[in-house]
């Protein structure tokens, strides 16, 4: 490329081919196209750490049990009148299916039991349940998920790929739904929430399932 990279800052290799050729222009005077920065930029980018051994074999595990494994994570959403809440996700690996969803000012672990086990049917065929090591998951959460016939997969710290379809899934309800919205209270996040949930599990289609829905139409189930 005609511009060292020793002449941006450090940081460079974060922005998009636009801020980048945005700079060019400014520092160096160099006018380039976005698609010629796209062009080369490749080659630029610091190399990427190649996946450990370790992360190989956990998605090897999940890809090969991901019937059989439900995921939980929460986000957080302020509503208009300045107060904070947290949204519990609950989602099927296998389908990509939205399996529950709620929402607390409180998010206690006392909380997240009650919230599992209406997420979880009775005589259910899942075997493990994967969630980080928020405050709200503490080992009394792990002991009600045992007793729900499940094994609790705790995910190491700074390992947000080790919950990686649900970590997706916020990004997505943030994306398109929440970052459009400001709930004006608890119970219209809540209805929010219930409608885009069905318009994700019956209408979105999903690459990672060829693509497809999670959940067609025709084999829609009410709630």
């Amino acid at each position: 490329m005609p511009a060292p990279t020793s002449q941006l800052p450090k940081a460079w290799h974060r922005w998009g081919e636009g801020k980048i050729a945005e700079i060019l222009q400014l520092r160096l005077g160099l006018c380039l196209s976005p698609r010629t920065v796209r062009k080369y930029i490749r080659d630029l980018l610091p190399p990427q750490r190649p996946a450990g051994r370790g992360d190989q074999r956990w998605a090897t595990f999940v890809r090969n049990h991901a019937k059989a494994i439900v995921a939980t994570d929460s986000l957080t959403v302020v509503s208009a009148t300045f107060r904070i809440y947290s949204v519990l996700v609950v989602m099927e690996i296998g389908s990509r299916r939205i399996l529950y969803t709620n929402v607390t000012a409180h998010p206690t672990a006392d909380w997240v039991r009650q919230q599992l086990r209406q997420a979880i049917p009775c005589g259910h065929a899942y075997r493990f349940l994967i969630h980080d090591r928020g405050s709200a998951f503490s080992t009394r959460v792990d002991g009600t998920v045992k007793s729900m016939g499940l094994r609790p997969l705790r995910t190491p710290y700074r390992a947000p790929r080790a919950n990686t379809f649900c970590e997706r899934l916020i990004g997505t309800v943030r994306r398109e739904c929440l970052d459009y919205l400001i709930p004006l209270s608890q119970n219209h996040l809540r209805l929010i929430l219930k409608e885009y949930v069905s318009y994700y599990n019956t209408a979105r289609p999903h690459s990672g399932l060829g693509p497809g829905i999670p959940e067609p139409v025709g084999d829609a189930v009410e709630p």
